[in-house]
C-alpha cells in the first residue's frame, strides 16, 4: 500500500506531487531544492544550496523512519557542472560508505532559479 510522507522540516511541495512516497519498504523522495523550510529563503552560493538540499532530503527520509544509510540511489541536477566538485564534497559529507549509486547531470534551469536539486530512493 502506498503511503505519502510529509514533514514541515522540508519545503512543502510546490506542485501536484508528494515530498515522498513509500511502498513495499522503498521510499521515493521527490527532488529537493535549497529552500529553507522555516523561512522560505534560498541561499545564494552553491555550497549553501547543496547543504540545504541535502538537509531537506535527510529530513524527509527521517520523517519516513529511514536513515540516510538506507539511500540506494540519488540524482543530482545542477545548472552548472563547474560546481560538481563543491557539491560532491557537501553531498559526501551527508553519506557514509557504502555510498548509493548516483547520477549528476547539468540542466538548463531548476524551479525558483536554484542551482541544485537532489532526489533519492531509499530501501529498508
Amino acid at each position: 500500500m502506498k503511503k505519502v510522507i510529509e514533514t514541515k522540516q522540508a519545503p512543502a511541495a510546490i506542485g501536484p506531487y508528494s515530498q515522498a512516497v513509500e511502498i513495499n519498504n522503498s521510499l521515493y523522495v521527490s527532488g529537493q531544492i535549497p529552500v529553507d523550510p522555516s523561512t522560505g529563503e534560498i541561499a545564494e552560493d552553491i555550497e549553501s544550496q547543496a547543504k540545504q538540499s541535502m538537509t531537506n532530503l535527510k529530513a524527509i527520509i527521517e520523517e519516513a523512519g529511514y536513515q540516510v544509510s538506507d539511500i540506494v540511489r540519488c540524482t543530482i541536477f545542477l545548472t552548472d557542472l563547474a560546481n560538481f566538485q563543491a557539491v560532491n564534497e557537501i553531498y559526501g559529507s551527508f553519506l557514509e560508505e557504502p555510498f548509493p549509486s548516483r547520477s549528476c547531470v547539468q540542466v538548463a534551469a531548476l524551479p525558483k532559479g536554484v542551482q541544485i536539486e537532489v532526489d533519492a530512493i531509499a530501501v529498508k
